[in-house]
């Protein structure tokens, strides 16, 4: 073969190799696309820039950042997620996606992939390394840049995911301290939790999260510097010898719409590893901590709630702390636990009990403690719970991110399950995929919720906004235990309408729903209002966004069966006017039962039927509305 041959096949491939690694990486219906610049990354949205990844990779205790290889060939191939769920957004989720693996090496030799999925409503990317020899993990190259000036909502980090997440355009937001957040300190927050929501052109949206947390994994959060927001995996001691892979990395992208509705969080979560599930049902719960500030130690009370449940008809009641103590209380002449569980099954309610973790708040706080640690206590413990007639655990005070408690919240689901017991973790991370995993995990708080309004003033003026906000960042990555609807006042008064408080059971999702209030305060309402919540599905077959934008309003559509459950949610002090769009939802009969406020104080409800769909609607400040369309 002659020299020039030789130099123009060498240019060619050259020039083909080049070609290959700037094709854009696409999801299936085209709107989305990655590209590789150089060791950035570049994310679109219809041809608008949505995100730069300015670096990725993983070092271990053994090797440094790995270097890109250019000689391997991108490789797309077809992956789709078409899954059953026992409660969430729908019951049937599908969704496609391109997967690229882009291929890096360490110093030494050994490969890292970066396996790109480009799905229709996102992306999803992970590292996998090869041939570890008892290294640790050390740092996480990721990271994300978030331009200043752009518009973002943004939690400060903490272990329990409480907080709020006020829209701002910078990330120089000062550090918030005291009990819930409450005082304003002079230092610059560089910490963030999941998930963060932004938008960086007008109407287009990006949430980024984690999502498929597995054994010998810690979940992560991000650390910023100016407009660099990197990824940093919390503490994971554990030495890892032969395959290991990250989490997913998700980043939801799109209009308001494609982000609340969408399940790519459990999209590239591994599938349930139970065999039976006929034994999970999902439900709305009589909760009694909210009007007392106070566990459950007191029989009668218990009592009081189970009767609730029974006239309301709802299948569950929570009995909270300090069940454990209940026969030291004199006015319970002598009654345990065992007896308020039997007096809630007698009636057909099924009972859900409490427990604290003991990794977390331990010190001071209510139990029962220890009882679920050691693998033969928690065993020990789970099957007394299934023997006496107990449906369910809530599991309370966890102390964040880090390996140990990801994989100790495994532990006890995958016990739980074996005890057949439904599970809600409390004072816990946020969801990030095990609802699909584990399906008996019906609910998680990792909220600012409606509990807050016993702790201290600062949710009363807050609320309307942060409700109207939730819908669109917490609530987005998965169930949401924010016990809501409170007609009546806890420790410290709320100022949302009736309306308002009835209209977030519908808004926000959770297998588990606990009901707020104390039972006069339900019972006193009219007789719609207690069918209504009679009648409260938690499993729904959809989940539609018509309408809204963070803290300032909201329109979600969710279905069950044949019947469509609308809340209209405004987030701010002043009246507003709501613009309705009914076309997604395709209706084709339009009898409606409309719970809204009235303008008496005295008679805060307006319910009435009709069969024409209004297209406006006039919101009082803080206020709501419920639309039930048969």
């Amino acid at each position: 073969m002659c020299m020039y041959k030789r130099l123009f096949i060498i240019a060619f491939l050259t020039f083909f190799i080049g070609q290959v690694m700037a094709q854009k990486m696409e999801s299936p219906n085209g709107k989305i696309s990655v590209q590789k610049n150089g060791d950035a990354y570049e994310v679109k949205y219809q041809n608008r820039k949505v995100l730069d990844l300015s670096a990725v990779g993983v070092t271990t205790s053994a090797k440094e950042k790995p270097t890109f290889q250019e000689q391997k060939l991108l490789k797309g191939k077809k992956v789709k997620a078409n899954y059953q769920m026992l409660a969430g957004k729908r019951l049937h989720c599908t969704n496609q996606a391109n997967e690229y693996v882009l291929h890096y090496q360490y110093a030494d030799g050994t490969p890292m992939k970066l396996v790109m999925r480009v799905y229709n409503d996102g992306i999803a990317f992970r590292y996998e390394l090869s041939n570890l020899q008892d290294e640790q993990l050390k740092d996480e190259q990721t990271t994300y840049i978030i331009p200043e000036g752009v518009k973002r909502w943004m939690q400060q980090w903490s272990d329990g995911y409480e907080g709020f997440f006020p829209m701002t355009t910078t990330a120089e937001v000062k550090t918030l301290g005291g009990f819930g957040g409450s005082q304003v300190m002079d230092t610059f927050n560089t910490h963030w939790g999941y998930p963060l929501l932004m938008e960086p052109s007008d109407g287009v949206f990006a949430l980024i999260t984690e999502a498929n947390i597995e054994r010998q994994q810690s979940a992560s959060s991000l650390y910023n510097k100016g407009e660099f927001f990197q990824v940093k995996q919390d503490q994971n001691d554990l030495l890892l010898t032969g395959n290991w892979h990250t989490p997913w990395r998700v980043v939801i992208i799109g209009h308001l719409a494609d982000i609340v509705e969408s399940t790519l969080v459990t999209d590239v979560s591994e599938p349930s590893k139970l065999k039976e599930t006929n034994w999970i049902h999902p439900g709305v719960v009589s909760w009694i901590y909210w009007a007392y500030n106070h566990g459950s130690n007191d029989f009668n009370i218990i009592k009081k709630y189970v009767d609730m449940a029974v006239t309301l008809h709802l299948p569950y009641v929570l009995i909270d702390a300090e069940w454990d103590e209940m026969d030291k209380v004199a006015s319970n002449e002598g009654k345990t636990i065992e007896d308020a569980v039997a007096y809630a099954n007698a009636k057909g309610v099924k009972p859900l009990i409490w427990y604290n973790s003991s990794v977390g708040w331990v010190n001071g706080a209510p139990g029962p403690k220890y009882r679920l640690n050691k693998p033969e206590d928690r065993e020990k413990e789970f099957a007394w719970c299934e023997k006496i007639g107990v449906a369910g655990v809530k599991i309370d005070f966890f102390s964040g991110d880090n390996q140990m408690n990801m994989d100790y919240c495994q532990d006890l689901l995958e016990s739980a399950a074996r005890h057949h017991l439904l599970v809600n973790f409390h004072g816990a991370p946020i969801p990030r995929g095990w609802q699909r995993t584990y399906p008996n995990l019906l609910s998680t708080e990792g909220v600012y919720g409606a509990e807050w309004y016993n702790n201290v003033p600062t949710f009363t003026k807050k609320a309307a906004a942060h409700n109207a906000t939730l819908p669109f960042t917490r609530n987005v990555i998965g169930p949401m235990d924010y016990t809501p609807c409170a007609f009546s006042d806890s420790q410290h008064p709320h100022i949302t309408t009736h309306a308002h408080e009835l209209a977030l059971t519908v808004l926000f999702e959770s297998g588990l729903q606990h009901l707020a209030d104390r039972p006069e305060s339900f019972l006193a309402q009219p007789t719609e209002v207690q069918h209504f919540l009679s009648e409260l599905p938690n499993v729904w077959d959809d989940t539609r966004l018509l309408g809204g934008y963070p803290a300032e309003y909201v329109v979600m559509a969710r279905r069950s069966g044949k019947t469509w459950y609308v809340a209209v949610l405004n987030g701010s002090d002043d009246e507003r006017q709501v613009s309705l769009d009914w076309t997604a939802l395709k209706l084709k009969k339009n009898q409606m039962t409309v719970y809204a406020d009235s303008g008496n104080a005295d008679a805060p409800w307006n319910i009435y039927e009709t069969t024409v769909l209004p297209k406006n609607l006039t919101l009082k400040g803080r206020g709501g509305c419920v639309m039930v369309i048969k």
